[in-house]
């Protein structure tokens, strides 16, 4: 078994996520000096993972970017790690995994500050314990003498910790009828977890006001239909093209392919955004051009209908605000009377947050806790009345 958990997760990293290397290591080091495995069957299981995985991801990805022979992770070790070019997209304390991120993915406190470390003080629990928490937090402690930081680099760890966590509490819960001090802990256990959970709720809620971007093209697609008119290329009878271009906020909140509509030269003319019965249909052309000196060129800004951007005296041209999108900018104490400052809506959790509310402010009278929103995303449409004609169709008839 512990053989083919590190074919299994060598091939992971191969394939996916190259720090995993890091993971690798002490795990295997564990494995070795528990002497649940020897070097040669280590070695043997290292090998087969990146046979493997050199397998599936060489010829898959070297085909979809045209480049062989390709192995992704590679490029990505080498430009973050060797080259030290992810210091480009922020730097943390070393200290910060187990002081920041950390807390903040295992959520719940008594998890790191009460079930773990009892498991760990059980004699039956102890070398479960040990091999659950340890190696990975060497783990946690090689990646943080990397400069840039992200919680999703860590995240493996997660699911072993909540083992961990788990092993104390229950030995917490068995014992809740042996003594009261068992069943205050449990009390405060079970409490925690609804806890935990509402808090996750109220987080999850206010998360999805971190998105500006994906807000703003959602509300795009909504708005070009009402505000068509002849200024975007006509590619055949009843079909028109529109050209979009999404900052760089936008495409950092939110925004991805999954929410883009077809393009003209790929597009079933059945796959088509088509409104009601006898209106236009519409193809899309976005883009995301971030490179500092051609967003300084006026030409550039001739090709589009609309832009989605955060700062409006960046886009050139002659341009209208047509909505605005607010972004979440912390939270504030509302008081009786003010306006409730809701992040609900009226379904799902929404809809539920929404009821939880109501109730909660009859019972503080009046007095909540709100979020503050702040304008982000500007959708900005073009004012002109013809397109210049040097831009010629994407395809269909002219």
């Amino acid at each position: 078994m512990p053989q083919m958990s590190l074919a299994i997760i060598t091939a992971t990293g191969v394939i996916f996520r190259s720090e995993l290397a890091l993971l690798i290591i002490p795990h295997t080091l564990n494995i070795l000096i528990t002497r649940r495995l020897n070097i040669a069957r280590a070695i043997t299981a290292g090998l087969v993972g990146i046979a493997i995985g050199l397998g599936l991801t060489v010829p898959i990805d070297s085909l979809f970017w045209q480049r062989f022979p390709l192995w992704p992770e590679l490029s990505a070790f080498s430009y973050n790690i060797l080259h030290s070019q992810s210091s480009n997209w922020g730097t943390s304390p070393w200290h910060s995994y187990f002081t920041s991120a950390l807390p903040r993915l295992l959520f719940n406190p008594l998890t790191y500050l009460l079930c773990i470390p009892l498991a760990a003080l059980q004699p039956s629990y102890r070398r479960s314990v040990a091999d659950l928490v340890i190696p990975n937090i060497v783990f946690v402690a090689l990646y943080s003498l990397q400069p840039h930081k992200e919680w999703r680099f860590i995240i493996y760890i997660i699911p072993p910790f909540l083992t961990a966590a788990a092993l104390g509490a229950n030995w917490i819960w068995t014992r809740r009828s042996k003594s009261i001090l068992y069943r205050i802990l449990s009390l405060a256990l079970a409490a925690s977890v609804v806890g935990s959970l509402a808090a996750s709720a109220f987080m999850l809620a206010v998360s999805r006001l971190n998105y500006p971007g994906a807000e703003a093209l959602h509300r795009l697609h909504t708005l070009v239909p009402e505000h068509l008119s002849k200024d975007h290329h006509p590619i055949g009878r009843g079909e028109r093209i529109v050209h979009v271009h999404m900052d760089t906020l936008s495409c950092m909140t939110g925004i991805t392919r999954f929410q883009q509509l077809p393009a003209p030269p790929l597009a079933d003319h059945e796959s088509a955004s088509k409104g009601d019965e006898g209106r236009e249909s519409l193809f899309w052309v976005y883009d995301k051009t971030d490179d500092e000196e051609r967003l300084l060129d006026p030409l550039f800004w001739e090709r589009f209908d609309w832009v989605l951007a955060e700062r409006m005296e960046r886009v050139i041209g002659r341009w209208e605000v047509i909505e605005t999108v607010d972004a979440y900018a912390g939270i504030r104490i509302i008081r009786p009377g003010d306006d409730d400052g809701k992040i609900h809506g009226r379904r799902g959790i929404d809809g539920v947050l929404g009821v939880l509310e109501t109730y909660a402010r009859t019972v503080t009278r009046g007095w909540w806790v709100g979020v503050r929103m702040e304008p982000r995303i500007r959708v900005l449409k073009r004012e002109r009345d013809v397109r210049p004609s040097s831009f010629a169709p994407v395809g269909g008839d002219w």
